[in-house]
């Protein structure tokens, strides 16, 4: 707790600095974009709209060999049937050999405010989740919480309403999506093996849009605010069950409740910018469900980060150098029910200094270096990456 209001400090300060310079750039929801957003907002009359973005990544733990990645490649299609339905794909390579769709979805203009969607979407929860696109964020690497605790890239199956009214600078989002998966069964009723887990929380319950498992919906919102120069605020929220297989008892311990909330800001100004995030997620049953899957499963998950960053080139340059330092702490056992045991491991932070170069809006260059720590006796090797991003 003394972290976290201290980071709440730290964020405080930075953008009461940070008003002191003159003619404040306003960030609107134009210009907070992501790839899909980029697609249906385009002005092209009728067809097919194509984009893409990719990272090359390598790094280099400390005392162990480096890794070289073609991390993602994702090619973009949107189709504009009319002024009122339009229809948004991403394909992802991931490592050169795995391919996966990230979005697939078709949205219907109602009203100027109104917008139905239904499809495979993003699950609208803190930053990264949404704007994830390298030329987005700073560091080589997605922040850690955003892969531990979010978890990003999350997406799933489901229908809602989008849209946003500009006289009181708000947008919202609201869907029905299916919940993470839970369980694995021997198609006979039996538990073979638990999805969920301690080190990454809920990460490997995505499903993904892969022959996806629904028992019961899960409920997904966020508010976004823009009415202040500069400043973004979010908050979302996820509500639901886990799901397992139609086979599996639902009463032996295969399903997880799960809420979760968030808030994230975003702020920018001049060659200033800051956002910062605070992620938690309460898990119910985890208990039976540690036993039925011998699984070590948190009761809570909560993670938040800080960042701030500055242009150290002049605002005449078309180009932008930005020096950041980023703070995270997270914790897949925050807390543990029954007889677990928490694990300290679990409890990490880092720090993360680096530069991010961008050569023109859609292609950047990244260098960060890690300071990993966690509450055990055992230590996390600190990491340097280096990484190159386009977005087009």
């Amino acid at each position: 707790m003394k972290k976290l209001l201290l980071g709440i400090a730290m964020l405080t300060s930075a953008i009461t600095f940070s008003q002191t310079v003159p003619d404040s750039l306003n960030i609107s929801p134009k210009d907070q974009q992501n790839s899909a957003q980029r697609i249906l907002s385009g002005n092209v009359s009728s067809g097919v709209t194509v984009g893409g973005y990719g990272e090359v990544t390598y790094n280099q733990p400390d005392g162990d060999n480096g890794e070289l990645d073609v991390q993602r490649l994702v090619l973009l299609f949107g189709y504009k049937f009319s002024d009122k339905v339009q229809f948004v794909t991403e394909v992802e390579l991931e490592h050169v050999e795995e391919v996966f769709v990230e979005q697939a979805f078709l949205q219907y203009s109602i009203a100027d405010n109104v917008n139905l969607r239904g499809g495979l979407m993003l699950v609208p929860m803190g930053i990264v989740n949404e704007y994830h696109e390298p030329t987005t964020f700073n560091g080589v690497e997605r922040p850690s919480m955003d892969k531990s605790i979010v978890p990003t890239t999350w997406r799933e199956i489901g229908v809602g309403v989008s849209g946003r009214f500009n006289d009181i600078s708000l947008g919202y989002q609201a869907y029905i999506f299916n919940g993470f998966k839970s369980v694995n069964s021997d198609g006979d009723g039996v538990i073979t093996s638990g999805k969920l887990g301690g080190s990454n929380g809920i990460r490997g319950g995505r499903q993904k849009g892969i022959q996806s498992t629904v028992n019961s919906p899960n409920f997904s919102a966020k508010l976004d605010y823009y009415g202040l120069p500069g400043l973004r605020l979010g908050l979302s929220g996820y509500f639901g069950k886990t799901q397992a297989p139609d086979d599996v008892d639902m009463l032996d311990g295969a399903t997880v409740g799960m809420s979760m909330v968030g808030f994230d800001a975003r702020y920018a100004k001049k060659r200033f910018a800051a956002r910062g995030q605070f992620i938690y997620a309460n898990l119910t049953d985890t208990e039976a469900y540690n036993v039925a899957t011998g699984s070590d499963l948190g009761s809570a998950l909560q993670g938040w980060y800080l960042e701030a960053a500055f242009n150290l080139l002049p605002q005449t340059k078309k180009q932008q150098l930005y020096a950041f330092t980023r703070y995270e702490d997270y914790d897949t056992q925050a807390s543990v029910s029954g007889d677990l045991v928490r694990n300290d491991a679990y409890n990490r932070d880092e720090w993360t200094f680096g530069l991010s170069y961008k050569l023109t809006p859609g292609a950047v260059v990244k260098a960060d270096y890690q300071i990993k720590n966690n509450a055990s006796e055992f230590e996390t090797p600190n990491q340097l990456n280096v990484g190159i991003g386009v977005w087009f």
